[in-house]
């Protein structure tokens, strides 16, 4: 099987997974916090429409795991708010 890191531990995965399919495969269910109340997030539409399941893939904030094909080598993290906390609101 295949890794990827994520966060502090490597998640294995098959050809053609995605990195929320993986995530799953795991147990991970929750892979981003809101940035107001912190709540956890992680998969819910599954189609790339909702964005409930950024992560933050190789530095990039903004990914939808549920659309990104898991890759050797690739370190996914989790994201917290929208990823453009920087931002004036």
């Amino acid at each position: 099987m295949t890794v990827f890191r994520f966060d502090d531990g490597e998640i294995g995965f098959t050809a053609g997974q995605t990195v929320g399919a993986a995530l799953i495969d795991a147990g991970i269910y929750s892979w981003r916090l809101t940035r107001r109340h912190g709540r956890p997030r992680g998969l819910f539409c599954g189609i790339g429409v909702c964005y409930d399941c950024l992560v933050d893939i190789d530095g990039t904030p903004n990914q939808r795991a549920c659309q990104v094909s898991a890759a050797a080598g690739m370190t996914v993290t989790t994201q917290t708010g929208t990823g453009h906390d920087d931002l004036a609101r």
